[in-house]
């Protein structure tokens, strides 16, 4: 039976306002995590891809916490959740190893993406991933080290986001970087094409954007034996592709918070801007059996994502320097949930292991992302829902057999 969890005061404020406060209250702004609760915070926070994307496009699902200008409230220090916790959170003991290889998929360049990486690793503890030591490797969407795409911060930001996410949950596992040329879906599945075929055993993808005409581009995301994992979205309710692909691992988005009552330490509902739906588009796949949806249902599964309730990142801040970050979004569930797959590192048949191990989920009962006549498909329910999907991680067991 999946675990429920239960809503509780929040102990966020305690870890994270006290790290934000100085920055934060100078300009007047309610800190992360504050003494009330979490979810109640409502700190500002951006997308770091402005959307709606254009069609035949993409974009990020990342989200940080911003100024009263606007602009990354960028520290001196980590705020936000770190690895620990997020092993803690997902009761994730596992650290995988160099043999699994893991790929984050995004589109441009980042050229500091290995350094700001060092410094994430370094702070936490985690084992060096450099190209000398052979961990770390960034290619082009051509496999060439080399000739990278042209620089776009807000999408280096969300490459930051990815590699120090799946870092967090694995940190023995090799990276895998792949820089599509642009956030066009025909490069973007070019490039998790290239991905797979250097070797990789799971794929994380942390973009989307309207699902019409989008059919030519989903064989791209189907691979045996390699798990593809794909944030939901950032805009609350409504279906995004490549989430909707049947062959993909779709990961939605909670608000995590401390909890003195819950048995497990921590509490989670679904957060408003995870994306969810019935697809319009693609056939529901043979393992996914809710009956209100006759084609293929979003999201599979989730973890954090709300600002709220955000990850310590380190990356650009702008386009001439890196600091210390938090984020939220879908953008940090598909890595995470990648790295889960990687600590794992069995054998995977597309997106279906969750659905044959539903014990080792937490099911997440409360909340809703929008409106849609009070289904399952926005509101969270016992057992399968659209916002949380089957429910968020507790341990490596429902990614891979």
């Amino acid at each position: 039976m999946m675990r429920n969890t239960m809503a509780s005061i929040s102990l966020f404020g305690l870890m994270l306002g006290v790290l934000l406060a100085t920055s934060v209250l100078a300009q007047g702004q309610t800190p992360v995590g504050s003494e009330q609760s979490a979810l109640h915070a409502h700190v500002k926070h951006a997308a770091v891809c402005p959307g709606p994307a254009a069609a035949g496009t993409a974009r990020c699902h990342a989200h940080v916490v911003v100024d009263n200008a606007g602009q990354p409230l960028a520290t001196s220090g980590p705020s936000g959740y770190g690895p620990s916790d997020l092993h803690s959170a997902y009761n994730v003991a596992g650290t995988g190893d160099s043999n699994t290889l893991i790929a984050i998929v995004d589109a441009f360049g980042y050229p500091n993406a290995e350094s700001d990486l060092a410094v994430y690793r370094a702070k936490f503890g985690l084992p060096a991933c450099t190209t000398a030591n052979g961990c770390f490797k960034k290619v082009n969407q051509s496999g060439v080290q080399g000739n990278y795409p042209r620089t776009d911060t807000g999408w280096s930001q969300e490459t930051a986001l990815d590699l120090d996410m799946a870092s967090a949950m694995c940190p023995n596992c090799s990276l895998l970087l792949v820089e599509a040329n642009n956030n066009s879906y025909l490069n973007l599945a070019l490039a998790v094409n290239r991905a797979a075929a250097m070797g990789a055993h799971v794929i994380s993808n942390s973009y989307g954007g309207a699902e019409s005409g989008t059919s030519s581009y989903e064989p791209y995301y189907s691979y045996p034996g390699i798990a593809v994992t794909v944030s939901s979205g950032d805009s609350g309710y409504g279906v995004e592709f490549p989430a909707s692909s049947p062959h993909v691992t779709a990961v939605g988005g909670t608000s995590l918070l401390h909890s003195s009552t819950a048995l497990r330490g921590w509490s989670e509902t679904a957060w408003s801007g995870t994306g969810s739906g019935c697809s319009s588009v693609y056939p529901k796949p043979s393992w996914q059996m809710d009956s209100g949806c006759f084609k293929r249902a979003v999201a599979d599964v989730s973890a954090v994502a709300d600002p709220n309730t955000g990850v310590a990142v380190y990356g650009p801040a702008s386009r001439t320097r890196s600091a210390w970050m938090v984020f939220g979004g879908t953008s940090v569930g598909a890595p995470l949930i990648a790295g889960l797959y990687g600590v794992n590192g069995t054998a995977v048949t597309y997106g279906s292991e969750p659905y044959f191990h539903m014990s080792a989920l937490y099911d997440v009962t409360s909340g809703s992302n929008g409106s849609c006549g009070g289904s399952y498909l926005c509101t969270t329910l016992p057992g399968y829902d659209g916002p949380t999907g089957l429910g968020t991680p507790d341990g490596m067991t429902a990614f891979g057999f």
